[in-house]
């Protein structure tokens, strides 16, 4: 018994030392043991592909700007929009010396990219389609509404999402505000979580996931979960990911 509470008391302050590390600056989680599965397609080389062809490029929260700058060469106008006061200054050092500059607001003009690019950002269909040129194309892989609700299930926590957001409304969004979409794929890879510190980083640098989570309001859910990882050896749930393309009328 003893033992067993150690090992308990250990996962805790791991978890513990997990929520007060390091805040990610990006979305690319290099922590995690079982990384989110990745879809069939490759969307670096989705967009890779159509940035060799574009003139002017609009990328959608570009994070701290690592995709858009390993697509370089980047057409003669870029522009990145990141609204996140801890990105932003990151985006802009990284992307510097690709010219690219970093908006913390949408662009205010019209008909101004011929490629606008939103991995796991916003997708605003209206000032998508104000802001693409007749012809131009919109790239965009999102994260879907059904996305690692099997943790939130686990912790007793609500559903991640309040509203259904899958390729068919995202499509019908786009659609409605008038561009043709070409192409719509949707998948739900798997995710595998093998410790508590891991989930707790997961929530942590994901606040909208469980948005009331701290360890201390969900440590008897933790402890739990810590048991049954103990006994397991690890907690698969699934991602939820579809890539949608479109072109303005």
């Amino acid at each position: 018994m003893r033992i067993r509470q150690q090992q308990r008391d250990d996962s805790a302050e791991s978890a513990m030392q997990a929520a007060h590390g390091e805040r990610a600056t990006s979305w690319e989680f290099a922590w995690l043991d079982g990384r989110p599965g990745e879809p069939s397609w490759s969307y670096p080389d989705l967009a890779r592909n159509l940035t060799r062809r574009a003139s002017a490029l609009l990328d959608l929260d570009t994070g701290s700007g690592e995709l858009l700058a390993e697509l370089a060469p980047l057409p003669p106008h870029t522009v990145a929009v990141e609204s996140w006061a801890r990105n932003t200054p990151v985006a802009r050092d990284r992307l510097a010396p690709f010219g690219v500059e970093v908006l913390t607001e949408l662009p205010g003009g019209e008909e101004e990219f011929d490629l606008v690019l939103s991995r796991h950002g916003r997708l605003p269909a209206d000032d998508i389609c104000r802001l693409l040129r007749p012809g131009g194309r919109l790239l965009s892989q999102q994260v879907g509404s059904d996305d690692l609700a099997g943790l939130n299930e686990a912790l007793g926590a609500p559903p991640p999402y309040h509203r259904q957001w899958t390729g068919e409304t995202a499509a019908a969004a786009l659609e409605q505000a008038g561009l043709d979409v070409i192409d719509v794929r949707e998948e739900r890879p798997s995710i595998t979580f093998h410790d508590v510190a891991s989930v707790v980083r997961q929530l942590r640098d994901l606040p909208w996931q469980i948005r009331d989570f701290t360890p201390e309001r969900y440590a008897e859910a933790l402890d739990r979960l810590d048991s049954y990882l103990r006994v397991h050896g690890e907690l698969t749930v699934t991602a939820h990911r579809f890539l949608v393309q479109a072109v303005r009328r």
